[in-house]
């Protein structure tokens, strides 16, 4: 088998259907796997998987394991050569596991197969906005200081942290890849341990990361594909969120940085604030829609109490206008390539994205790489 696809879910039980369609599709080419971990969820996730998806196979935790050990757990089932460790607020390409697998196995050229660790790809977010932790830096003392103090914004000197000597366009090696997408052989995943259980969450992707890089490996942004992370679904930022990636960053710094006092009052100090900011983020922005824009083939309607206008073609839309245009994609019309394709093309202050499941009739999305997210449950 070439890949096992590993969905750790919590209480997000619209996004993981949404991924797991967006993920079977991909796997149509693919002699491929799915395996969902449910954390304990309280929402209706399992009896989802198992009405919707009863061929995917569903591991139901009877506890909330964290991020680390729910992902253990799924790999260790895992048949595939390779794993791809993947959120369940994310959407995939139909092409993105071809291109990748494509790449790890004709790269000899630019990178030697046996050196490569972990691949990332470019994310996105509801928005169609580049997710600068795509690619980042290990973050070491110096790095960190740039990150908190937002000197990265300043110069590209600083930008190691959002690995800024790539651009987003431009594939090539990274040290640090983000947990919501890496792809690698499930072999070297085994070899390291796969994620540290002592880590409950949040340093988890950056442990895993260095942890290659140790093993004389190489992580590799790959630019080619581009996957949408709407980000936050599974996270609430409060106060138990602040602690716990408090406690994650100080877990990474202890297990990998040699300590100094000096250094652990300026991490405590760095780490408050970082996660103070992420916190303030968290509030959430009302947007107001002036209007619908439906790409369908079929001529949906939705009744949505604004003017809602249907086309049939993406060629068909001109942004010409300053109102707030909600786009909402049907996903039977349209392959989630062309629905990532044109967001990545079209993305403006004044349009959101939804897509259309018709599986289970909602529309899902999300207007910023911040909240979390809104689904909208139509009636049949």
């Amino acid at each position: 088998m070439q890949l096992s696809v590993i969905i750790l879910n919590y209480n997000v039980r619209f996004f993981l259907e949404q991924c797991v369609l967006s993920v079977q599709k991909a796997l149509s080419t693919i002699d491929g796997e799915i395996i969902v971990i449910d954390n304990n969820s309280s929402d209706e996730s399992c009896a989802m998987m198992k009405e919707l998806f009863p061929k995917v196979k569903l591991i139901e935790n009877k506890e909330n394991l964290g991020f680390p050990k729910g992902n253990n757990i799924g790999v260790a089932q895992a048949k595939g050569d390779y794993i791809c460790i993947l959120n369940p607020d994310t959407v995939v390409a139909e092409d993105t596991f071809e291109k990748i697998l494509n790449f790890v196995t004709l790269s000899a050229d630019e990178v030697p197969n046996s050196e490569i660790g972990i691949i990332g790809c470019k994310l996105i977010d509801g928005t169609g906005n580049f997710l600068p932790e795509s690619k980042r830096g290990v973050p070491t003392p110096w790095v960190a200081f740039t990150k908190i103090f937002g000197l990265y914004e300043i110069s590209n000197i600083f930008g190691k942290y959002y690995a800024q000597h790539l651009t987003e366009n431009q594939s090539g090696r990274v040290d640090i890849l983000v947990g919501a997408f890496m792809v690698m052989k499930r072999e070297l995943y085994n070899e390291i341990g796969g994620f540290d259980e002592n880590c409950f969450m949040y340093s988890d992707d950056i442990d895993l990361s260095y942890m290659v890089l140790q093993k004389g490996k190489c992580n590799y942004y790959f630019h080619d594909t581009t996957v949408i992370h709407y980000k936050g679904e599974s996270t609430i930022r409060d106060e138990k969120y602040m602690k716990r990636f408090q406690e994650a960053m100080n877990f990474f710094y202890s297990k990998h940085f040699k300590k100094s006092f000096l250094f652990n009052v300026f991490m405590k100090i760095g780490v408050y604030v970082f996660s103070l900011i992420k916190k303030n983020q968290s509030k959430e922005i009302k947007r107001t829609i002036d209007e619908y824009v439906i790409f369908s083939k079929d001529a949906l309607q939705f009744n949505l109490n604004k003017k809602e206008t249907v086309l049939n073609d993406f060629s068909e839309f001109k942004n010409n206008s300053k109102s707030n245009i909600e786009i909402i994609f049907d996903t039977k019309s349209f392959s989630f390539q062309e629905i990532i394709n044109f967001m990545n093309s079209n993305k403006c202050s004044n349009l959101t994205f939804k897509n259309y499941i018709p599986n289970s009739n909602f529309l899902i999305g999300s207007n910023n790489s911040i909240d979390r997210g809104e689904i909208i449950q139509l009636k049949n």
